[in-house]
């Protein structure tokens, strides 16, 4: 009895200051991580920048280089056109020369990323900016609604689902 007592007292003897050092991690306050550092050749971009080519539509290209469920989950430039990162290269010969380039994404890494590489194939890259940047900043950005399914691929959706239903 007196081993069994003495085991359960080292052990809570040995426990305490991990348990005092979990209470009071608990109680400090969960930071976010801090965004990564712009470390790109091609200029950042702010919101009067921004605004002053949003207003020249015809001399500029808006290329957001972000998946499409996040351009509908957080919105975009009212004018764009929507090429992922990985995809760049393969769609080079079909963007614009003559036009100048901004390239998007959400908080510039990518945009800033596929800008560089732009700019080394010979493209009029102007900068890069981040949505949610653009956002913060007071500027307006447009939100995507994707589009409900067609009648039709509805119907077909509804018969594929009573076709499967569990039979138990």
């Amino acid at each position: 009895m007196k081993n069994t007592t003495t085991a359960a007292l080292l052990a809570l003897i040995l426990a305490a200051p991990v348990a005092f050092a979990a209470d009071a991690d608990a109680g400090k306050k969960t930071e976010a991580p801090a965004a990564r550092p712009y470390t790109y050749k091609t200029p950042k971009l702010n919101r009067a920048e921004i605004d002053a080519l949003l207003a020249k539509p015809e001399q500029v290209l808006f290329i957001d280089v972000r998946r499409p469920d996040e351009i509908s989950k957080i919105g975009t430039f009212p004018v764009y056109l929507n090429v992922q990162i990985d995809d760049l290269d393969k769609v080079l010969p079909f963007i614009p020369k003559e036009r100048s380039i901004v390239t998007v994404s959400n908080h510039a890494g990518r945009a800033g990323k596929s800008a560089d590489l732009l700019a080394e194939k010979g493209f009029k890259v102007v900068g890069a900016i981040g949505s949610q940047n653009y956002e913060e900043e007071g500027g307006k950005i447009a939100k995507i609604v994707p589009p409900a399914p067609k009648p039709e691929e509805h119907a077909k959706e509804q018969e594929h689902s009573k076709g499967h239903k569990h039979k138990g």
